[in-house]
């Protein structure tokens, strides 16, 4: 008995120029739905049937394609102010403006929408439907469809088989809300339509025309994608309760498979009838070892090793368990799980007890969000094997440097892959591989291979650069549900860059564009934290009231403009002052930073205009990191404080000389190549630096 209307959309040019929401709700689908089957101003009675079924059918599992954003296009079209020409449609190109257009790009699947559908409900007229839909988006999105009743078991197969990211109705929980059609929904749109056709309506006794707004159409807004419940368990000793019962990270997957399978005896026992579902859900298969159903459902045990200082052993003494909706009760899992014996094949007892606990700083440093990620246990990458080597013939077999390169390509491909198979909407910028732990208390990637199904040839520490922050945890690979692929984010303490798309003029208004990008940051901190937290001094310089804060190390963040490479730079402070890594408090400030900046791409900078930027990375050999013994400057330099009875050259080399001992820099020969007065920001020069090595 089929239990899901299938709808199937095909985009003609893999394009899709839609509302800024991604991915396109079901109440877009819907609409193209309605203009397919509608004939001029009215809709056939099957279609109107059908319309009448899907409005009242529950929200649908959405099926994205991988998708990015495209390049901005600028194109200029009529503006809708003819009276500015006299009312002369011929002189319309007058009146043209400016329409930025950025498409979203689709990796080549399809969209797949089910809708669940009721037993004594008859779905054939839906199928109809899909055979008129002929775009989807603007006018420019060419489409067409391909609908079909299937049951759970087909719906299953397709969303294992889509290559793109699931989206699920459910709680909301920071997930993102879609519009779907409800209950008279067709009824709103053809009220909407036929408003539209008596929008400038001329008041009686010859008054004036005016513009009347068309009713918008009603639907109904749904939260999608909400964050699975997140529930953290201690491992405890039995005969000590107070004490924590560490397990070594390589043994990763024992542990999970013990929790896992004492979980399942639990919910077998107490559910018969749901053994089928218990297996599923919990282990990913049913009982004759068939792997069905969407993954999206299936419980996540993520054992966390200890991490955060130099010192930390990384023992596994957490285990996060993520339950998503899904045909188990939340209180059902929790229940099996609270308070369960593990048994220990290493020691032959019953050692171990899982006791649920509140979130703890350990967890909160596994969530937070970064760009730049570290593996704790290994990633899987059954499709990225190295090739194995007897111990005996390690000098007869070994393998040249081309083909250990060969090795490490085939891998940062699988990490690809496996970001893709994970849903994280962020594409792969950098990837390096390696065998060894990035940490002196980790274990090598071939040691997690133990009494596991894994082969040590599939396994790969993995450090990452995303093109955008994500938060965690995260997992990737094929081990992600025993706990293997674990990474630890990275917070970023270097510079943050920003290029201007359009380039800088090199002599724009440096000291304006570094306000401007300022007053940008600080307001998206500030949201970032909340209004009713006070902006830190760390992102405006300043103390109580309008003091600049001083001392001898940096305190805040410098805001830059590299004019000469089209850059706007953010950087920290202890960059500033030689240091490798921030302060402790000055890192928890940059996590906020790299938060508040995601997806900064405009920047309004007064009259240097509106800057469209995107995110670029500094390499160690910037040109203005590298090592020299000569430095000019390429922005002006601010006098400090100009002292008496002396030039203003002679003054400008003397504030010099006193910022790089206040920086203990050794004291360099100065030589002013420019000088000049400013109004509102005193002297300002331009200098040459030559150090003595």
């Amino acid at each position: 008995m089929p239990h899901h209307f299938a709808l199937t959309i095909h985009l003609h040019d893999l394009r899709y120029h839609g509302a800024s929401e991604w991915p396109p709700s079901p109440a877009r689908v819907f609409q193209a739905l309605v203009a397919g089957a509608a004939q001029g101003r009215r809709v056939p009675d099957d279609a109107r049937r059908a319309l009448t079924l899907l409005e009242g059918l529950a929200a649908p599992i959405i099926a994205v394609p991988h998708a990015r954003r495209g390049q901005r296009v600028a194109m200029f079209v009529p503006n809708n102010d003819l009276d500015a020409v006299d009312g002369d449609p011929g002189r319309v190109g007058e009146i043209r403006t400016k329409k930025q257009v950025r498409p979203w790009v689709l990796d080549g699947d399809a969209f797949l929408y089910a809708w669940p559908v009721s037993d004594s409900a008859d779905a054939s007229s839906l199928v109809d439907l899909a055979n008129g839909l002929y775009q989807l988006g603007r006018g420019v999105d060419p489409a067409w469809a391909i609908g079909e009743l299937l049951d759970d078991d087909g719906v299953a197969a397709r969303l294992r088989d889509h290559r793109g990211v699931v989206h699920r109705p459910g709680r909301g929980g920071g997930g993102l809300e879609l519009a779907c059609p409800t209950t008279n929904s067709l009824a709103s749109i053809a009220d909407r339509f036929e408003a539209s056709l008596r929008r400038l309506r001329p008041e009686g006794g010859g008054g004036p025309t005016r513009f009347v707004q068309p009713p918008k159409a009603h639907f109904e807004m749904v939260p999608y994608g909400g964050a699975a419940g997140s529930h953290l368990f201690l491992l405890q000793r039995e005969d000590e309760p107070e004490r924590s019962s560490p397990w070594a990270a390589w043994r990763a997957v024992s542990l999970v498979e013990r929790v896992r399978g004492a979980a399942v005896d639990a919910l077998r026992s107490a559910l018969p009838s749901r053994a089928s579902e218990i297996e599923r859900v919990l282990v990913g298969r049913k009982r004759d070892g068939a792997d069905v159903g969407p993954i999206e459902e299936r419980v996540r045990f993520v054992p966390l090793p200890s991490i955060g200082h130099e010192h930390a052993d990384q023992a596994i003494r957490r285990m996060l368990v993520e339950v998503p909706p899904g045909p188990l009760a939340e209180g059902d899992v929790l229940w099996a799980l609270s308070g369960r014996a593990l048994f220990d094949p290493e020691t032959g007892v019953e050692n171990s007890t899982l006791v649920a606990s509140s979130d703890d700083d350990m967890v909160a440093r596994y969530r937070t969000t970064s760009r730049l990620w570290r593996s704790v246990t290994p990633l899987a990458l059954g499709s990225a094997p190295r090739r194995r080597i007897a111990p005996e013939r390690q000098r007869e077999e070994a393998k040249s440097a081309t083909e250990r390169a060969s090795e490490e390509g085939l891998a940062r491909s699988a990490i690809a892959q496996a970001l893709r198979q994970a849903g994280v909407n962020a594409a792969l910028v950098r990837a390096h591989v390696q065998r060894e732990p990035f940490d002196a208390n980790g274990s090598r990637a071939e040691r997690f291979a133990e009494g596991s199904r894994f082969s040590k040839e599939a396994l790969w520490h993995a450090e990452l650069e995303l093109d955008r922050a994500i938060p965690g945890p995260l997992v990737l690979g094929d081990g992600r549900f025993l706990g293997l692929g674990l990474m630890v984010p990275c917070v970023e303490h270097g510079i943050l860059a920003f290029a201007v798309d359009s380039g800088l003029d090199k002599r724009v208004d440096a000291v304006g564009l570094a306000r401007a990008l300022r007053r940008a940051i600080m307001a998206r901190v500030q949201a970032e934290l909340g209004p009713a937290t006070e902006l830190p001094a760390y992102f405006h310089g300043h103390v109580t009231g309008d003091a600049p804060a001083r001392g001898h190390r940096s305190t805040h963040l410098a805001y830059v403009v590299d004019a000469p490479r089209s850059r706007l730079l953010v950087v920290p402070p202890h960059m500033l002052d030689g240091f490798e890594r921030p302060r402790r408090e000055d890192a928890e400030h940059l996590a906020t930073l790299s938060r508040a900046l995601d997806g900064f791409t405009l920047l309004r900078a007064g009259v240097a205009g509106v800057l469209s930027l995107h995110s670029v990375r500094i390499d160690n050999d910037d040109p203005l990191l590298r090592a020299s013994r000569r430095f000019a400057s390429i922005s002006d330099y601010v006098v400090t404080r100009h002292a008496k009875c002396l030039t203003t050259a002679d003054a400008v080399i003397a504030d010099v000389r006193r910022e790089c001992e206040r920086r203990r820099i050794s004291v360099p020969d100065i030589r002013v190549t420019g000088v000049r007065g400013v109004a509102g920001l005193g002297v300002v020069a331009r200098a040459e630096l030559t150090f003595a090595r």
